[in-house]
């Protein structure tokens, strides 16, 4: 009998848990926690880490886990780490569901770095309007570049004192082209700084940038172990044995 482990927090896991409770599939949506409102699902959930490849692995044996499917952001990194590893020592299937990554199309103009402190290098040395969509966990080192006006965008109000300062947009996604645009022009953004996670529920930035001939300095995705991937909620009910039918 199947029960499912999906390793949530996208737009993506969402719509996978949504095709899997209409399949009556016994599963469990999991977040990490790093969200006080996280939208609710139509599964079981459970909020916070797992303790470690260890934890996860011995979660996945208490709760007679039998397929593991890592839908994590992909700048998730250590949490795609350790489900490779805990599936590895459980012996549990586990398949990644990883939209594409966004690739340079013409009218971009992008600089292209390996991680956040490359994207604070890759900065002016003179004062600009910084767009950082990089989510709160990242933006520490760039209080190293406070020339810059930042303007930052959180799903939740930031609990701590920023390291620099900022204008703060509360607001969940997804954002269309218009609104991006609009956000953009009337902040007088000049730079963005983004992390390539692909999709379509964040790409209104890029786009809007490509149009108001902004540059955007694109953090490229961290190096994943090797494990079975699929871009597709269709494709992961395909590896758990049943069709997708939504809206059926």
């Amino acid at each position: 009998m199947t029960r499912a482990l999906i390793l949530g927090g996208t737009a993506d896991a969402s719509l996978l848990a949504a095709a899997i409770a209409q399949a009556h599939i016994d599963a469990v949506y999991s977040y990490g926690g790093r969200t006080r409102a996280p939208a609710d699902q139509p599964l079981p959930t459970r909020i916070g880490g797992f303790g470690g490849v260890s934890g996860l692995a011995d979660y996945i044996r208490r709760e007679g886990i039998t397929h593991v499917i890592d839908a994590t952001h992909p700048f998730a990194a250590e949490m795609s780490r350790n489900a490779v590893a805990a599936c590895a020592e459980a012996g549990t299937p586990l398949i990644a569901l990883e939209r594409m990554a966004w690739e340079r199309t013409q009218g971009d103009n992008w600089i292209e770095v390996a991680d956040v402190n490359a994207a604070v290098a890759a900065l002016p040395a003179t004062s600009a309007r910084v767009f950082l969509a990089i989510g709160r966990q990242h933006i520490a080192p760039f209080a190293g570049k406070p020339q810059h006006t930042y303007t930052l965008r959180f799903v939740d109000p930031p609990e701590a004192p920023l390291p620099f300062s900022a204008d703060v947009i509360v607001s969940r996604g997804p954002f269309m082209l218009e609104a991006e645009l609009e956000m953009m022009r009337t902040r007088g953004i000049g730079w963005i700084v983004a992390r390539n996670s692909g999709g379509d529920g964040a790409r209104a930035k890029i786009d809007a940038a490509r149009i108001l001939g902004v540059p955007v300095i694109m953090i490229s995705r961290p190096e994943l172990p090797e494990r079975p991937r699929v871009e597709s909620v269709t494709d992961v009910m395909q590896w758990l044995g049943h069709s997708t039918r939504l809206g059926a």
